[in-house]
């Protein structure tokens, strides 16, 4: 695989434009949280690294997703982008679990929190690509682990034990919140466009975005999520601290 720097790309490839944007934002947004590590209280120390952390194996699967759209005529790193999520996504329900030890967050809520975010992925994969023809199943399976997520952080454990702790962690846990039913809801929006039978009996045709590319929707939405999950926890480790 040709590095992708050296790759010629058409003027209208969009969908390796923002492959490249992905890949240099958000190593960008690693070398910049993995430098605060050292200006960073030791008590929030762990949260910053964790978001480096996810920007970073983010950085590095756009890195070879875009060389295999290169290289494959424009296929869709479908299985690479999945990988990169069962690494991504549980490290951003830890932080769920870091921003709330103090109040009380137990190693079970952090269970549940990463079961629930493996139980989405896997099922999503499944109906993606495996079982496409049953699609929709997968897909409400799927999105019930989606929504329990969004219970616990909005009405469940984590919005109450963000509450109990300082006006700061409540703030931020809001705002975490909002990316988790906003922004996570682009990847819905990317299973809708790329399986036959949509999501919840919502189908791209029947929405008019069929002519959608779901790699793109994608790219956006991790861009936009764990960049922005990142800088939300650097803030809150600064408000804390001081």
């Amino acid at each position: 695989m040709s590095p992708f720097f050296l790759e010629a790309v058409a003027a209208d490839n969009y969908v390796a434009f923002t492959f490249f944007i992905g890949t240099m934002a958000m190593m960008a947004a690693s070398v910049f949280f993995f430098l605060e590590l050292n200006n960073t209280d030791k008590a929030w120390r762990t949260s910053v690294l964790v978001s480096g952390l996810i920007t970073f194996i983010a950085a590095v699967h756009y890195y070879y997703m875009r060389g295999y759209n290169l290289e494959n005529d424009g296929a869709s790193p479908t299985f690479f982008r999945y990988v990169d999520w069962l690494l991504t996504v549980p490290l951003m329900c830890v932080e769920f679990y870091l921003i709330t030890k103090k109040s009380g967050g137990t190693t079970g809520l952090l269970w549940k929190l990463i079961f629930a975010s493996v139980v989405m992925l896997v099922t999503g994969y499944f109906g993606e690509t495996i079982y496409r023809d049953q699609s929709v199943l997968w897909g409400v399976i799927s999105g019930a682990a989606y929504f329990y997520i969004v219970y616990l952080v909005w009405f469940g454990e984590v919005a109450k034990l963000a509450t109990a702790s300082s006006p700061a962690v409540a703030k931020a846990n809001k705002t975490l919140g909002w990316f988790v039913l906003v922004g996570w809801a682009i990847y819905p929006l990317g299973y809708i466009v790329g399986t036959p039978g949509g999501l919840f009996g919502v189908t791209a045709d029947a929405l008019g975005i069929g002519g959608l590319n779901m790699d793109i929707i994608y790219n956006i939405g991790d861009a936009v999520n764990k960049i922005g999950f990142g800088l939300v926890i650097y803030a809150l480790s600064r408000s804390e601290s001081k």
